[in-house]
């Protein structure tokens, strides 16, 4: 590895003793080779620069060495007869005492061309294509050209290399990327730039392969001289970072601000970062009380999660810092904090099993789908500015005995899992869909009822046959944080324009969304109650003064005016870059290329507070709170943003960590627990822009590489090795296809652990034979594509990125259904689809609109009344609206797709081909397994000839036509948008279903 680059003071006579005594006379011989050694001065040494030098085996030149001339810009060179030697040891001088001498070990080189260059040691020649200056003295003034060295510490954003893109003032930018910058010493690289006859220039950084570093848009400015670039801060006149230091004998400072606070088993402890004459490697944090005695920790953050612990004992912590060198500071103040009660026993609850691909998928938006208990609804502090309250629609209203009095519809459609959004308690402003969690162990109160609990759901459910697949993030919290992770302190001041918004604190009070301002405080002006009205309980996150080990800037000064005019400060909202919270659990950044490496580690969005999933105590945070779904029998887990989350994290951790859990506690049907993530590639490409990092496919892969065990050098490492590969360089796989007409076993080994949505299909759905075309183009590229998720549009988009509910037309709707429903994969449909259910309404506008006149409008209108299903896609009586709601068309198509679905293993779980068959939409089936084997042959809206099949007799599911093939040729004919034909071959032991249900307006 590179050499670390010293420069010290140092006498002749230290030289002599230190470099010279020891070495061996040197011999003069003839010239027998050359080494041209080319030094790029610091641009401190402005006069003469000298070489000293020996020859291998050889003696060393007179101090202080022989004087390099002038090369291009910035360099000096000098050309040394090696004699027979193979190389050099040399060392550099300002010829003013200051030395460059590798930090006491010399540079060696070789023969030929040599560079020496912030302390790393190279064989180009940096002035190729340069013409050199005329020989003259080495200079004694100032340089004719003013220089800027440039220092960009890479380990602030996990880089091992990086470039410099630049623009001299009233010059021209470098070409994008810029210029590569050399390594100095660990984490940090130089590039010394010729600013010609300007003061400054402009800069942005980044690594090569995506990643930028552009100061959040505004470029840095740098001058003259040395400057560093570290954390998004410039510091000019600096040192050069690499040059050697004297020895470390300084501590650093006590830290302060400690604080501990109890969540049940679990103190969450945190406290402000110390300082040091150097820097601060790590802290030792040291517990006392209770059974366990006194334990100490380290870690390299200022928090830390302490679990699981005993019930009602205090315990009380210390914490030390330390640096490099061994430096250990004085122990800080004590905080102490007391457990809580034993928790209950862990929900006991008992997943169904059985491959998923033998399921179709209904996903509702919880609080927007039925309303059982009116009691737990809430509008939140946006009622009556949406537009919600003058439809009295608040946006919890739907909840889970909802849900459970309406499992006979789902059933009765034929679906047998259900998908619903997150559970976890949330906290925003505007929070019913789940996404901005806050408490990610406990169940958000405004989903359940007394005999409606979560675990109420989830054992009803499975009392039908339906699973559940629980909406789960590991990308982020809410922007108030994570209890029992972290929370921020924001300011905040009760003054006559800010009272309406922050809660007085009280002791020992917490959030609780159940209760709500009711706007009517004598306090308040009427202006000001219908401000708070709706507002839940924020004492708890607000702060006049600084809390301690506040790291916030400027804190509480004031920065300006909301459009209401109302004063704001500083540190007053939760962002990236205010610094309210730690580095260690949370990122620092905004995305600024969404198919960049910054998309894996920076937030989406001010509500999205993006975790640093690569430190160990964020990842025990998540996975022992997501071990809690599992526990209560959960079949599977959606999760949303997977794409931001680097997948050699998810394989090293979060993956294994499900499939283990769900093993150990649920034995096989454990094993069948499906995860399916969200990888939000919303382009029509086969590759996301040519970005595998950012393509759905990507995620159902293991690594195929082992990289370094620092969970953030690795996702670094990764990502730079996969782009670099790029899509040529992927993996392949025929798990979804046939072997002629054979079903092969796939082959699993190198799978994931994580399947996906089929992103590319949904964003071709706007035709379904576009769909189709781009379906197959991409299943080579999954690990396995039979278990992909299939929909044509969700509670985020339309197809093409649509922001408006699918709105093709009811014919369509039944040809894109008939498609899912029989080619791979796994038909998932949105709730109301059915019924074309809000089509072509904008699916989401936030508060800024009725919730009525979107795509997550309330769903109960439509299921009012009495529905009993006796199967699936059976309904036995259902009285009301949702009567009128079952006989609606697509209603008719779904159920008959289902219960043809469920009666032919081949369209559950087949690999699939097209050789042989003429046809627009057709593909034939296979699946074997044990006593099953299930061959089908589907066209759908058109007829089709499939030549090279299984002779035998084949019964269509339906019209129940029969035809008998002889000589490997057989032609369905097909008329209608949504039409198809299912032949089915009879086998031994595998008949055909015959006709399965009644014609309907599309199936027939």
């Amino acid at each position: 590895m590179p050499r670390r680059t010293g420069r010290r003071r140092m006498t002749g006579a230290a030289l002599a003793a230190g470099l010279i005594v020891g070495l061996a006379p040197f011999s003069t011989a003839a010239a027998a080779n050359t080494v041209t050694v080319y030094y790029r001065p610091p641009t401190a040494w402005t006069g003469t620069v000298n070489i000293h030098y020996a020859p291998d085996g050889g003696a060393w030149t007179a101090v202080p060495g022989v004087a390099m001339e002038a090369a291009c810009t910035g360099w000096r060179k000098r050309t040394i007869d090696a004699g027979s030697a193979t190389g050099l040891q040399v060392v550099f001088n300002n010829n003013a005492g200051t030395w460059d001498n590798n930090n006491g070990a010399n540079y060696r080189t070789g023969t030929g061309t040599v560079t020496v260059s912030g302390g790393v040691v190279g064989t180009s020649d940096p002035c190729a294509g340069t013409p050199s200056p005329t020989a003259t003295p080495a200079p004694t003034g100032t340089p004719s050209t003013r220089t800027a060295e440039v220092w960009y510490h890479l380990a602030t954003r996990g880089w091992t290399g990086g470039n410099i893109h630049y623009q001299p003032a009233g010059g021209a930018w470098t070409a994008v990327p810029g210029v590569p910058m050399e390594a100095g010493c660990t984490g940090w690289a130089r590039r010394v730039v010729d600013l010609g006859s300007a003061a400054t220039l402009k800069a942005a950084f980044n690594n090569g392969a995506g990643a930028w570093d552009n100061n959040n848009g505004a470029d840095y400015t740098i001058g003259a001289g040395v400057s560093t670039v570290k954390a998004g801060v410039v510091t000019a006149g600096a040192s050069a970072p690499c040059a050697p230091q004297t020895p470390d004998t300084t501590a650093p400072s006590t830290p302060t601000g400690l604080g501990a606070t109890a969540n049940g088993l679990r103190v969450a402890v945190s406290w402000a970062a110390a300082t040091d004459d150097r820097a601060v490697t790590g802290y030792r944090l040291t517990r006392t009380g209770g059974p366990e005695g006194t334990v100490t920790v380290t870690t390299t953050g200022t928090s830390h999660v302490d679990g699981t612990l005993t019930a009602n004992t205090r315990y009380e912590y210390t914490v030390r810092a330390y640096d490099a060198a061994g430096n250990t500071s004085a122990a800080s103040a004590p905080a102490a904090a007391t457990t809580g009660d034993t928790p209950p026993p862990a929900a006991a609850g008992t997943p169904l099993g059985g491959d998923p691909r033998e399921d179709t998928i209904y996903f509702v938006m919880t609080a927007r789908f039925a309303d059982g208990d009116s009691t737990n609804n809430r509008g939140g502090s946006q009622h009556v500015k949406s537009g919600n309250a003058a439809n009295d629609d608040p946006m919890f209203r739907g909840d889970f005995k909802g849900l459970i009095d309406k499992l006979d519809y789902i059933k009765g459609l034929g679906f047998s899992a259900l998908w619903i959004t997150p559970v976890v308690l949330n906290r925003s402003d505007y929070d019913f869909h789940g996404y901005h969690g806050w408490d990610f162990y406990r169940v958000d109160p405004r989903l359940e009822s007394p005999g409606a609990s979560y675990q109420d759901l989830i054992n009803a459910a499975h009392g039908k046959g339906i699973k559940i697949f629980q909406d789960v993030v590991y990308n982020h919290s809410s922007r108030w944080g994570a209890k029992g992770l972290f929370t921020p302190t924001v300011y905040g001041v009760r003054d006559e324009q800010w009272k309406w918004m922050y809660s007085t604190p009280e002791a020992g009070r917490e959030y609780d969304p159940m209760i709500e301002h009711p706007g009517t405080d004598p306090e308040l002006t009427p202006a000001q109650n219908a401000l708070a009205k709706g507002r839940p309980y924020n004492g708890d996150v607000w702060s006049t003064a600084a809390p301690a080990g506040n790291q916030c800037p400027r804190w509480g000064t004031p920065n300006g005016t909301s459009p209401e005019g109302f004063k704001l400060y500083e540190c007053q909202w939760p962002t990236p870059t205010s610094k309210l919270f730690p580095a260690d659990l949370y990122h620092q950044c905004w995305i600024g290329n969404w198919e960049g490496e910054d998309a894996r580690s920076c937030w989406l969005h001010e509500d999205l507070a993006d975790f640093n999933t690569e430190n160990p105590t964020v990842q025990k945070y998540l996975i022992d709170a997501y071990n809690r779904y599992i526990d209560m029998g959960v079949d599977g887990f959606r999760i949303d943003t997977a794409v931001h989350i680097p997948r050699v994290t998810w394989n090293r951790r979060f993956l294994p960590a499900i499939q283990q859990h769900a093993l150990a506690r649920h034995g096989e049907k454990g094993k069948d627990f499906y995860v399916f993530g969200e990888v939000a590639a919303f382009v029509n490409d086969k590759w996301n822009r040519g970005s595998v990092n950012h393509s759905a496919q990507f995620f159902t892969w293991k690594e195929r590489k082992e990289y370094s065990p620092d969970d953030v050098k690795a996702a670094i490492e990764q990502y730079d090795y996969e782009q670099l590969a790029g899509p040529a360089g992927q993996p392949t796989s025929d798990n979804a296809f046939l072997r002629g007409n054979t079903y092969h076993a796939p082959d699993h080994s190198k799978f994931s652990g994580m399947n996906v949505i089929d992103m590319r299909m949904h964003m071709n759905f706007g035709d379904a034979h576009n769909a189709y075309g781009n379906g197959k183009d991409s299943d080579d590229s999954y690990n396995d594509a039979t278990y992909n998720v299939v929909y044509v549009d969700s509670h985020d988009y339309g197809p093409n990125k649509s922001n408006t509910r699918y709105t093709g037309g009811t014919d369509a709707w039944a040809e894109n259904m008939s498609l899912m429903w029989t080619f791979r994969g796994i038909p998932t449909l949105y709730y109301g689809s059915e019924i074309e259910f809000q089509k072509g309404a904008k699916i989401d506008c936030g508060p800024t609109c009725p919730l009525a006149t979107t795509g997550r409008a309330y769903y109960g209108g439509h299921l009012q009344g009495t529905v009993t299903a006796t199967d699936f896609g059976r309904v036995g009586s259902a009285t009301g609206a949702v009567a009128t709601t079952l006989d609606k068309p697509l209603v008719k198509h779904v159920q008959r797709l289902n219960r043809i679905r469920r009666a032919v293993p081949a369209l559950q779980k087949g690999q699939y081909s097209t050789e042989g068959i003429s046809g627009s939409m057709a593909y034939k089936r296979r699946f074997t397994s044990g006593a099953v084997d299930s061959f089908a042959l589907v066209t759908v809206s058109g007829s089709a000839t499939f030549t090279g099949v299984p002779n035998g007799r084949y019964v269509d599911a339906v019209t129940g036509d029969v035809q008998t093939v002889g000589n490997g040729t057989l032609t369905a004919t097909v008329s209608g948008q949504g039409n198809m034909r299912v032949y089915v071959l009879d086998l031994p032991g595998n008949p055909a279903p015959g006709k399965i249900g009644e014609a309907g307006p599309y199936l027939r």
